[in-house]
This record gives C-alpha cells, structure tokens and sequence, in this order.
C-alpha cells in the first residue's frame, strides 16, 4: 500500500498528516480554516485518497503558516508513499468544470518542481481563506512532491475557481500514479 505519515512542529505550526494513495475518499480534516477544510476534502475524495489531516497554526496571525506548512507536509506525504515512483504513469491531467468556472490541471510527477499558475481572484478571501494563498499551497506541494505542474482557471466565483482547481489536482494526480508497469517511465532510468 502507497501510505505515508508525516508530522511537522514549528514555532508557528503543529500538522500530523495521514495519506492513503489507495484509498476511497475518505477524510478527517481539521485546520481551524473552513473553506480551506472544505477544499482538502473535495481532493480527499475526487481523488480517491484517504486523507487525516490534523492542524493547529497561528491563525491569530492569518492563515499564511498554516496553509504553507500543510502544503509542505501533504507535499512530503505524497512522495513518500510514492517512493521511487516505480511502474507509476507520471503525467497525468483534468479538466475540471464547476459551474461558470473551468480549471485545466497538467502535472508531471518527474523528479522536478515547478509550478504554473494562471489565476486571478477578485476577493481577497473566501471565507477565512486568503485567496493569494492558492498558488502558495500549490508551490509548497509541487516542491516537497518534485512534482511540475500547469494550471489554470477562469470564472466569475472565486469559491467555484479554487475548488475546481483542487479537484482537478485531484483527478490529475490520481491518473499519474496509476500502476503501468515495474520500471521508472524515464529514458534516464530515474527520476
């Protein structure tokens, strides 16, 4: 089974993260920001992960450590339960639509990070979440994961644009791990 189990402590955060890649969308999920709770379990379950997530942070402050961190540690999970990616598709990629709102996802589980994020948001929360958090959670994730990933969203709602990109990060990342085979899918032989 693809599981992981990562903790992070800091001055500023407290995150215990449980991943089943093999799961069945299954969630408990707590962070103290309920947009942002709302958005990892519609990942949870589009992609068919079982997904813990306890977190504590200093959102006293804002949501900026907390949103970083758990980016960082989901990043950590999800490489670790890949471990060296053997047999795995690597790319995957989704269309996700949600209303007005349509969010294109491409990823490259490949060994390198890099992100590309084209979206614009007109409120600067929805619900407690700060919106210009979005791209920071997703470069968290990509860096910790050496994943290289394409997206973008159009729309009018912010709420609609946000979740449509998570679920389709979701459908991207749950194509590219598909078993295919035994070896490393790159001509170099690693990744």
């Amino acid at each position: 089974m693809r599981k992981a189990n990562i903790s992070r402590k800091t001055k500023e955060t407290d995150i215990q993260i449980e991943l089943n890649l093999e799961g069945n969308g299954i969630s408990d999920i707590s962070t103290g920001i309920g947009f942002f709770d709302h958005m990892l379990h519609a990942f949870s379950k589009h992609g068919n992960f079982d997904l813990t997530i306890k977190a504590e942070g200093d959102l006293i402050v804002d949501d900026h450590h907390l949103i970083e961190d758990i980016g960082i540690v989901l990043g950590q999970a999800i490489a670790q339960a890949l471990g060296n990616c053997a047999g795995i598709a690597r790319f995957g990629e989704a269309r996700i639509p949600m209303d007005e709102a349509l969010a294109s996802v491409a990823l490259d589980i490949g060994g390198r990070s890099y992100l590309i994020l084209d979206a614009a948001f007109a409120a600067p929360k929805v619900g407690e979440f700060s919106t210009q958090m979005v791209k920071h959670f997703f470069e968290s994730i990509v860096n910790n994961a050496k994943i290289n990933m394409h997206a973008s969203v159009y729309g009018d709602n912010d709420h609609h644009k946000i979740e449509a990109l998570f679920k389709g990060f979701a459908y991207a990342l749950r194509r590219a791990i598909v078993v295919e085979g035994e070896g490393i899918k790159s001509t170099k032989g690693v990744l």
